[in-house]
């Protein structure tokens, strides 16, 4: 077992851990991230990302990690592969005790955990993902220009993703398990107007279709859970769109979450509800969910972490 001692303790590894780091870095602060379960963040399950800004041609999620990684470690900053399993914010230093029985402590901790699409759980989903089965629409609907696509979903995100998809894809197919949409009325009424969308009724995905060489999604088995019915739709990119949870369990009786388990913060601010406690990133953002918003999100975090540290009392 080791021990830690840092400034600043930074919680995750996504673009809001990375970028919190190289601030807070270039303030002198010495920080340490503990990379957590996904070194790199859910962004590592990305195929191409033509969004963030500065790569004129497109780059995998997992080299844009890479980068960001390499110019954290390049301005100073300690990276430890890790996972934070207990934290006590109950007093400072903040100590939280990790997987490999390490012990960090910090006068000051940046929480950049993430949040997690929800899945299915097949085997065949698995298989595909990031190879036509994705889990936002924003980041790669444009590489599904003039193709057909399904969402599986029926609140307002898998509503709203189907919209925006009917943007870039032929025809756009919304899945649902039920025989009515849970997505506001206006949503609804502008998703029934749309030529480009149809509905497939009291549907489930049994099993994504695809080829292994070239490794794509063909289509999908959906089965109807009213006749028990299957049938094959013929797509090339689904999108999942039932939901996202915060990477929060840690944190539930040590911070004020809100009713769907995402940290509260302070407005336009990262300070969580625990003084020299921020949070940055998806952990507390469940509208955005992109790399460049968690990316500015850990740059606020860090400013936010020098100035109070620059105001507490010198020891």
């Amino acid at each position: 077992m080791a021990e830690y001692k840092t400034k600043v303790l930074i919680i995750g590894s996504g673009p809001a851990g990375y970028t919190a780091g190289i601030y807070a870095a270039r303030a002198g602060l010495k920080p340490i991230i503990v990379s957590g379960e996904q070194i790199g963040g859910q962004l590592t399950m990305t195929n191409d990302i033509e969004n963030f800004p500065g790569f004129a041609t497109p780059i995998s999620g997992m080299e844009l990690m890479d980068k960001m990684r390499n110019q954290a470690l390049n301005v100073g900053v300690e990276i430890i592969d890790d996972k934070i399993t207990e934290v006590d914010f109950s007093q400072r230093p903040f100590s939280c005790s990790s997987e490999n029985h390490n012990l960090f402590c910090g006068e000051t901790v940046i929480i950049a955990t993430g949040a997690s699409a929800r899945w299915l759980g097949l085997e065949s989903e698995t298989k595909f993902r990031g190879f036509g089965v994705s889990a936002c629409a924003t980041c790669d609907g444009f590489f599904y220009r003039n193709r057909d696509v399904a969402v599986i979903g029926g609140g307002n995100t898998a509503v709203d993703e189907a919209i925006y998809l009917t943007g870039f894809a032929r025809s756009v197919t919304l899945i649902h398990r039920r025989d009515s949409l849970r997505a506001d009325k206006h949503l609804q009424e502008r998703l029934f107007a749309n030529p480009k969308i149809r509905v497939e009724w009291d549907s489930v995905v049994d099993e994504v279709l695809g080829t292994d060489n070239p490794l794509g999604v063909t289509g999908l088995r959906l089965k109807n859970i009213k006749t028990d019915e299957t049938k094959v739709l013929n797509v090339e990119g689904v999108f999942m769109a039932i939901g996202h949870h915060p990477n929060t369990e840690l944190f539930k009786n040590q911070l004020k979450l809100d009713k769907d388990g995402y940290i509260e913060t302070l407005p336009n601010s990262c300070q969580t509800s625990v003084e020299g406690v921020f949070a940055a990133g998806d952990v507390k953002d469940p509208n955005f969910r992109q790399a460049v918003v968690a990316a500015g999100s850990g740059c606020i975090a860090a400013l936010e972490t020098e100035k109070y540290l620059s105001a507490q009392p010198q020891k």
